[in-house]
């Protein structure tokens, strides 16, 4: 016998608010202070906790803010006139717009369809044609940023997205394996690739490990989220020249800055660090003490690199 048991609602705590929005937990008890907004209510300890709808409406909100907008301008619109805004302003900026390839959408409209195994067959068969470094640049960072916004937008669920990391992981990394490692001996930069503990996030790191890859650098990727004690460790044991992390585009600022500075003075003096992703307020910053790169810029920067150590070794 079927019995009709009620779903429970939805809800986030404050923590996964910050993590899954970008915007910071002062930030939010800010707005909730000065603009009402968001409304949390709180759970059996008292804790914030967050309905669905509030955390929707905070992803168009920090998208509008990325864009430029006031939060006092956007923060009171309701949820569809946010959605309209935003794509309306990202319009002019819209990564098909600015990408010649032609797929975006079908790559896009397979996702919204569950075709995960014919999305998988797709990105193989563009991944033989373009090569890994073009399929990196022309392809799956255009298309993740358009997933992305899809996500923002509300266009795309969650898991959707998450079905869509999936599919490309697997495609990249056997397209990874599949280049040879470089021998030290040639002057290759042993670089190790990861995240900050708080960025779960993981396909901007495989791309640029692929960028790297491609370029002759020995690759050793931590995965994400690794502790700094441990990313220093690893860069002693494993003989690093260059610590590359990668930010999402909601990540938190503040926490990535105070973390990128901790790791450099933490780091032995001769190991690079570098930073790349989406997260437009890391490029804004551009901190002296480490190297924010596009993804295109890396080929230019692991010759530059090489240019300089050989001159060391010359020397």
């Amino acid at each position: 016998m079927k019995t009709n048991v009620p779903s429970l609602p939805i809800t986030s705590t404050i923590s996964d608010v910050e993590r899954d929005t970008g915007v910071a937990k002062e930030t939010l008890r800010v707005w909730e202070r000065r603009y009402d907004f968001p409304r949390p209510v709180r759970d059996p300890n008292g804790e914030r906790v967050y309905s669905e709808e509030q955390v929707q409406k905070l992803r168009l909100v920090k998208r509008l803010i990325d864009l430029g907008f006031r939060p006092g301008r956007v923060i009171q619109l309701s949820a569809a006139e946010l959605q309209a805004m935003a794509e309306k302003a990202g319009s002019g900026k819209h990564p098909a717009a600015a990408v010649p390839h032609p797929d975006l959408q079908m790559y896009l409209g397979l996702c919204k369809t569950h075709e995960m195994e014919v999305l998988r067959r797709r990105l193989s068969q563009a991944l033989l044609v373009m090569g890994l470094k073009s399929f990196v640049t022309d392809l799956v960072a255009p298309l993740t940023s358009l997933v992305g916004e899809a996500w923002a937008y509300g266009q795309l669920a969650v898991f959707e997205e998450h079905l869509y990391t999936e599919s490309v992981n697997m495609v990249m990394r056997s397209a990874i394996f599949s280049v040879p490692q470089a021998n030290n001996g040639m002057g290759a930069p042993r670089i190790m690739l990861t995240t900050l503990p708080q960025e779960r996030h993981g396909l901007g790191l495989l791309m640029m490990e692929a960028m790297c890859v491609v370029e002759g650098a020995h690759c050793i990727s931590l995965g994400v989220q690794t502790p700094l004690q441990d990313i220093v460790e690893a860069a002693r044991a494993q003989r690093i020249d260059i610590v590359a992390l990668s930010f999402s585009a909601s990540s938190n600022p503040r926490q990535a800055m105070d973390g990128l500075a901790d790791l450099q003075a933490r780091l032995p003096e001769h190991c690079a660090l570098w930073a790349g992703g989406a997260s437009t307020s890391l490029k804004r910053r551009n901190p002296k003490f480490m190297r924010v790169l596009e993804l295109a810029e890396i080929s230019a920067a692991i010759t530059e690199w090489r240019g300089r150590h050989a001159h060391l070794r010359a020397g």
